[in-house]
């Protein structure tokens, strides 16, 4: 490329270009072979629902921003990309893409279409992805659904089953009936719904007690589970039912007997006191079923309707059943009152239906075995920010239940078990023959009892199981060369699944390998829309990438993801998308205008070869004042930028580029710097030093900003470099030689100086580049001592004949140069003689009048003159004056509020 075809304005149109050459030459290709140090980045697998949306697009810059950086400070970068593509939505999608239930055909042909659904979904996203700049090695994407990868799922399985970690059991699991499968604790997403507490009569069971009198009064939210209850509890040092407690009390409809216990863990002061406790309707039930060794009766089904056990509301959904329930109640006197009650419900993740808990048989993984490990673990990783760590440890402590790994759905990795048909024991594959599914095939052993017919487990696994694996998949396990590659260096995640991806991952790599996953975490936060909620399609404050993408470009876009703050949620908002855009379109222009000059085929090879040397000392002696002020200022950029990215402060490192670049580099230094470049006058070695200073600010201040907006740094940088893209070159050097607190302090007390003039220019409405004639410079020795530096900068930029730095205050004066008569006045009063009046006013000197009037006011009341028999004052004249200086000539006076410095300027 060269200076003739660099086109006016910066085209964001090639940004695609870009993409597919770095696609070409898979300049982010791991090469793993030790000879650069490693960085391992365990990348966030999404869910392949065919469309990337800002979240996505905030944790990913997060994530690539870190990825080039690592390159560029000589790291060999492992950024893979995985999909985690097992679960409910896409079965759901099928069925209605599909017309169909998914028992409507067999469970291979449903899966088949679930595969074929989901490849096409990522597809899509992949080049999303790519449109946004992400620097993927695509050469070691994963797909959790392919067998090599249900292979290392089942293989964990295996292994933590031989350890005990994991085993099948009967227990009060969470299950959702609209997707009719359990789910863990950590897919429980809770809601406040408003609902009724309903005060209800329990009477006695003692004949000779007048039992609408009698008993107990309950307090429950939930009287569809009246068949289901098996106790009522109240505190032990509640004096109100000290009299009943061992005694029992009947269950008004259902008229099942109960015996009245008694509990700590009862609060006295909600309700009445006294709590019902049926199988199930929450937590605190499962705890005092197993606490008081109570009976369970199963009144709700898999799919959310009424058991046998309900009685006459047999076959009723649970909705129904409650609203049934409650007219009974009334109809039979049972409900004393009914109040407003604001109730948090847990719900389905997914499909955000309310979950129940029912006693079913599933798999668990054996989570309260390595609580300690995993919170030691926790603490042992470098949290960013620190304080997201609290989220993860917190729910370690509050695990009361093991994790449900089981899921009867279809689509995900099957569970690798058998058991024999006629003994029941379980029969796992061999490593080597992994994948199985175990309904399609059958071992080929004999079992114990000498029975060879096998049942397969149609239960399929959590999704979770797959993606907990992913640092393990990623660095090669189970080869033992994992190891290289293991733990990860960085986890990127957002803070919605800390206690999902981040907690199982934790454990499954203590239970698997004995070791932490990764040593830094870093929390990215939510996106929310201009309405200022989270964007959802539900609200419809959704803006896709790519609408941003075809407007402003994917830097644009980045720009904004990385003016944002590790952990916290991040406004959407255009004008922050605009003002990226405008910022790449003011470097482009100032790249444009430095060009001609540092790229000038004019010049002789000698001068080209020093201006390409950065580090050359012949240089560095020719630099101007104001070069080392600018280079100083660069230097310090290249730190404070440095930093921010090792911190993930991408907001500190995007701010001070984009200031740096916009005010210091283009408002000021450019400006201040032109007449150097087009001047006759000016020296060869100041001409080359200002060239030498431009060039090496735009390259350095590409790299700083090469990792948040790519394409626009390749795409200035092949000007400079034809070769090699500036996203794998080396980071800035940082030359503390050019670092310099003075040269910076007096820089800025220049270009604030050249600002006040300006400002003095634009107010009196002359042209920038219309010349000055003289400027007097007045201030103290001190700064004196700086101006002289700097007088030919502050020359040559605001275009000034002859500038003098002076001592002390100007002398200045008032001078009146024009007497105007007041018509208004003159003419009503003094009539026929007005004429005479006006040719004197007129005639004579304008300083000689205002001198008489000055002169006759100190001797009398007012000033006046006597012309004929006519007096005239003040009133009777407007008068013009200006500030001259002693040499006689007109100056205007500007006093900066900034600094201890006056102006004297003559146009």
């Amino acid at each position: 490329m060269t200076i003739d075809n660099i086109p006016k304005d910066y085209d964001h149109k090639k940004e695609k270009e870009w993409q597919k050459k770095w696609d070409d030459d898979q300049i982010y290709k791991f090469i793993g072979d030790g000879t650069k140090p490693r960085y391992i980045i365990d990348t966030p697998p999404p869910y392949p629902t065919g469309s990337i949306h800002m979240g996505h697009v905030l944790n990913w810059v997060y994530i690539d921003i870190n990825a080039r950086y690592k390159r560029l400070k000589g790291f060999d970068v492992l950024f893979p990309q995985g999909w985690d593509c097992h679960g409910l939505p896409t079965e759901v999608k099928v069925e209605e893409n599909n017309n169909i239930k998914k028992n409507d055909v067999s469970r291979a042909e449903f899966r088949n279409m679930c595969v074929d659904l989901t490849k096409e979904n990522i597809t899509l996203m992949k080049n999303q992805m790519k449109s946004i700049g992400f620097s993927q090695d695509w050469s070691r994407e994963y797909i959790t659904m392919t067998p090599e990868y249900m292979r290392k799922t089942q293989t964990s399985f295996l292994q933590m089953y031989e350890k005990g970690l994991i085993y099948q059991g009967i227990h009060p699991v969470n299950w959702c009936p609209r997707c009719e499968t359990a789910i863990a604790f950590a897919e429980v997403e809770y809601s406040s719904n408003d609902t009724f507490l309903n005060y209800v009569n329990f009477p006695s069971t003692n004949e000779k007690s007048d039992s609408k009198n009698d008993g107990v009064l309950i307090a429950t939210t939930r009287p569809e589970l009246m068949s289901a209850c098996v106790a009522v509890v109240v505190s032990p040092n509640d004096d109100r039912y000290a009299d009943i407690i061992g005694k029992e009390v009947e269950v008004p409809i259902s008229r099942q007997k109960v015996k009245v216990i008694a509990d700590d863990e009862v609060d006295p002061e909600f309700g009445t006191g006294a709590v019902m406790v049926c199988t199930f309707g929450d937590k605190t039930d499962v705890s005092w079923v197993n606490k008081h060794n109570l009976d369970i009766i199963e009144a709700i089904d898999e799919k959310g309707i009424m058991t046998k056990s309900a009685g006459r509301y047999e076959g009723m959904t649970l909705k129904e059943c409650k609203l049934a329930t409650v007219d009974d109640l009334k109809a039979e006197g049972c409900i004393v009152k009914q109040e407003p009650v604001d109730q948090n419900v847990g719900q389905c993740w997914r499909c955000k239906t309310p979950i129940e808990i029912l006693v079913k048989k599933q798999w668990f993984v054996a989570v309260n075995k390595l609580i300690d490990d995993i919170k030691s673990a926790t603490n042992s990783m470098n949290w960013v920010p620190e304080h997201m760590k609290s989220r993860l440890l917190n729910w370690a402590d509050s695990m009361e239940w093991d994790w449900c790994v089981s899921r009867q759905r279809i689509f995900a990795t099957p569970i690798p078990v058998w058991f024999c048909k006629k003994c029941g024991k379980v029969h796992l594959p061999n490593i080597e023959d992994l994948p199985v599914d175990p309904t399609q095939t059958q071992p080929s052993v004999e079992c114990e009892c000498g029975s060879r017919e096998f049942r397969g487990e149609d239960d399929v696994l959590d999704t979770w199981m797959d993606s907990s694996i992913s640092p393990l998949n990623i660095a090669g396990w189970p080869d033992p060369s994992f190891k290289n590659n293991f733990p990860a260096d960085l986890r990127p995640q957002g803070h919605d699944i800390i206690r999902t991806w981040a907690f199982y991952t934790t454990l499954r790599t203590l239970a698997l390998v004995d070791e932490k996953p990764f040593d830094e975490i870093v929390i990215n936060g939510m996106v929310f829309g201009e309405d200022g909620y989270k964007m959802s399609k539900s609200r419809g404050n959704v803006i896709g990438p790519e609408e941003v993408i075809e407007e402003y470009g994917a830097d644009a876009l980045r720009t904004w993801a990385a003016n944002s703050v590790p952990g916290s949620d991040v406004p959407f908002d255009w004008k922050d998308i605009k003002y990226g855009y405008k910022f790449l379109r003011k470097f482009w222009n100032a790249f444009r205008f430095i060009s001609m000059h540092i790229f000038d085929e004019n010049m002789t090879n000698k001068n080209i070869d020093i201006i390409n040397n950065e580090s050359s000392n012949a240089i560095k002696n020719k630099l101007m004042p104001l070069d080392k002020w600018i280079l100083s200022k660069l230097n310090n950029l290249n730190k404070e930028v440095t930093e921010a990215f090792e911190t993930y402060n991408f907001a500190t490192a995007i701010n001070s580029i984009e200031k740096f670049v916009w005010h210091d580099f283009c408002d000021e230094y450019i400006e201040s710097v032109k007449y150097r470049l087009y001047n006759d006058d000016v020296t060869e070695d100041s001409r080359i030093a200002a060239k030498y200073t431009l060039k090496n600010v735009v390259e350095t201040s590409l790299k700083l900003l090469s990792p948040i907006t790519p394409h626009f740094a390749d795409e200035v940088y092949q000007y400079f470099e034809n070769t090699n893209s500036i996203n794998i070159i080396k980071w800035p050097e940082l030359d503390e030689d050019l670092i310099d607190d003075v040269f910076e302090d007096n820089g800025e007390l220049i270009i604030e100086t050249i600002g006040e003039i300006r400002r003095f220019k634009s107010s009196s409405k002359i042209p920038l580049n219309v010349p000055l004639s003289e400027v007097n410079i007045y201030t103290n020795e001190d700064l004196k001592a700086v101006y002289e530096d700097y007088i030919e900068d502050i020359k040559g930029t605001l275009k000034i004949h002859k500038l003098d730095l002076l001592v002390g205050k100007p002398d200045i004066h008032e001078k009146v140069v024009e007497v105007i008569p007041a018509m208004d006045k003159i003419g009503p009063q003094f009539k026929g003689d007005a004429p005479k009046i006006i040719k004197y006013l007129t005639s004579n000197d304008p300083e000689e009048i205002a001198k008489l009037l000055e002169e006759n006011e100190e001797k009398e009341n007012n000033g006046k003159i006597t012309i004929g028999d006519n007096v005239i004052t003040n009133e009777h004249v407007n008068m013009v004056k200006e500030v001259v200086g002693k040499s006689g000539k007109k100056v205007d006076v500007v006093q900066s509020d900034n600094l201890d410095v006056l102006f004297e300027i003559i146009k």
